[in-house]
Parts: C-alpha cells; structure tokens; sequence
C-alpha cells in the first residue's frame, strides 16, 4: 500500500467513541411505530387548550357574580346589601344624595415614569361622596414618558391618555372640592402626597389607621381588600384596579364604624363661621371698634386699678446750661438736690 493511499484510509476510518461523519443530510429522527390501539402520553402543558396560555394575562374574575345583593343583615345600623351595591356604582341617587355633602373619599391611580419605570406618577384621581356618587374622575396629563402604565394594577391604557387634563388643574379642582370637608381614604396621606396637598387633621378619616386604632383588625398596617373582604364580604381589586370602585369601598368601610370613629375629632364648625371675627373685619375692610378704657384683652389686666401718687416738683430749680462750657461748676451752687459733691 502507497502512503498516499495510507493516508486516504486513516482519513476515512472513524475514531472509536465517534459517529462516522456523512456527507449527505443529517440523519432525521425514526418516528415510532404505534399500534392502533395504543394512545400517546399526553404533555406536560398543551398551551392550545391551556386555561392560562403562557405569555397571555389571566382573564378578570368577575367579583359581582359572589356578592349577596339582596341580604336583610344589618351591621351598625347600616345595611350590608345597599353598601355592596355601592360600592359596585348599583345605586340610583336622589338629587340631595348628589351633592357632595359633609363627607368624601378619594383614590388615586399610578403609572411608572422614570428608569425602568420605578418611579410613580399620578394617572388618575377619584372622589365620591357619602352616597358613592362619583364627584370627579379625572386623568391626569403626564408631563414624562410613561415607561409603565400598570395596567395590571392601575386599569389604565394609553388610551385614557388622550382625555387627561393638566396636573395643576386637577389639583385646584380637588383642593376646592376638598376644602371644609372631612376626607375620607385608605392611607390618605399617599393620595395627598402625590396631589401635593394638604389637609387639616381633624377633617381626615384614615380608614387604615382609624381600623387599626379600634382594633378592627389585628394587622397594622390592613390592605383594602382585605377590610373590605372582613367587613362587607365583597372581593375588590381581583384583576384591574378602578379607583372609583376603591373610593366606594373605602367610604363604605367607614359608613359601618362612622359613629364610633368620628368621637375622637372635635366636631365641624358651622358654615361661615370658620373665620373669627377679626379676620372676617379684615376681608370685610371694616374699622376696628376703640377699646373703653380700663378694658383690654379677656384675661390681662389693664394696670388701671394701680394708684400712683406724683409729688409736684417745686419751680425753685433752675435749669442747667449746657451751652456754658464751665458748667461743671455750677454743679454745687445751685440749689439741686445732688446725692454728693464734685471738688475741682
């Protein structure tokens, strides 16, 4: 055998532990021959007739179709079957009921603006009143680009967008609403920070915090589903949030304990007569009315009834010169009362 022809067979001759190669097409997998009667081993996951097909959302569950409308209980006086129809927006208002009133509740909805959309950014704002009648719902315009809408959790779409409304209007809209009422909320002070508003002390019901503080719940810090689900047996916020829905339900919650929550806030002043009368003389341009004499402030004493005796002074003194340069010397010649005498 000629090297050349040495070297063709080692070329040719496959390693031991190795596949010969082919120049052909690769090699296709054997399909198994099965008999009639035998049936295949179902997979693992069929995403044709999967409930939940990977990469798709799972669908809303329907919370209405559980909840008893129609139930005769009665809780503190308030009945459990009119407050779940409020909270799903089943009531029918009279003219009164939609007036804003003495009490409201708000909710607000996010979207993430920021890198990776981490930050979060007012969407949307919710009012309604003690009856649930929706007071405002506003979208709030965003002044970055919108990285997350949430959707999942905040219910709101690109599309809501196109009727938003600039973010100073929605504030003034909600601080006029707002002022001389008490605010009802579920951990209020997160919807008046992201509002940039403030509101006095005692004209706020946190509903976390009041449920914690009269041991409504043993937790401290409750979640509104879950208050709600204790109190009103009624599933919120299953799929999308709808901050109507989440202000109904914060009102609601309130309406069962509002006799024993509102006792430790001193109550309303009557309209009109939040302003004193001093300031209400400074808006109004009136003039001050003159004090009496010997009457001053309600509690100080004017120093009136203080007698103070003055001995008239005698007209033998004279005056002294300053105008004299020597005036050091008529220091002991005249006739003025001096405690001691200066020599020179």
């Amino acid at each position: 055998m000629s090297v050349s022809a040495a070297k063709v067979s080692a070329k040719h001759t496959p390693r031991k532990g190795k596949k010969p190669e082919r120049d052909g097409p690769p090699y296709k997998r054997r399909k198994l021959d099965r008999s009639p009667g035998q049936t295949s081993t179902p997979s693992l996951q069929d995403t044709s007739t999967s409930t939940f097909p990977r990469g798709q959302p799972a669908p809303n569950i329907d919370s209405e179709l559980a909840v008893d409308f129609t139930t005769q209980e009665t809780k503190n006086g308030e009945s459990l079957a009119t407050l779940r129809k409020m909270i799903f927006g089943r009531l029918e208002h009279t003219s009164t009921q939609e007036d804003p009133g003495k009490y409201l509740a708000v909710d607000c909805e996010m979207v993430g603006v920021g890198i990776d959309g981490e930050e979060s950014s007012l969407a949307r704002v919710s009012i309604v009143n003690y009856w649930g009648a929706v007071q405002m719902d506003e979208f709030v315009k965003q002044k970055e680009r919108v990285v997350d809408y949430r959707t999942k959790w905040s219910g709101i779409r690109p599309s809501d967008m196109v009727r938003a409304k600039p973010f100073e209007e929605v504030q003034k809209t909600v601080a006029a609403l707002t002022k001389d009422r008490i605010l009802v909320g579920h951990a209020v002070h997160n919807d008046l920070k992201v509002l940039l508003l403030s509101h006095p002390g005692p004209y706020i019901r946190d509903t976390q915090h009041l449920a914690a503080k009269h041991k409504v719940t043993s937790s401290k810090r409750p979640a509104l589903r879950n208050l709600v689900k204790q109190e009103l047996d009624v599933v919120i916020q299953g799929g999308e949030h709808s901050s109507v829905t989440d202000a109904r339900a914060t009102m609601a919650v309130f309406r069962l304990h509002r006799k024993e929550w509102d006792k430790g806030f001193r109550p309303l002043p009557a309209p009109g007569a939040s302003a004193s009368n001093k300031r209400k003389r400074i808006e109004s341009g009136e003039p001050d009315a003159p004090t009496p004499p010997g009457r001053g402030r309600k509690g100080v004493s004017s120093g009136l009834s203080t007698i103070v005796k003055r001995t008239p002074q005698t007209k033998t003194k004279t005056a002294v010169k300053t105008a004299n340069s020597n005036w050091w010397t008529t220091l002991g010649a005249s006739g003025i009362a001096a405690k001691g005498s200066m020599k020179l």
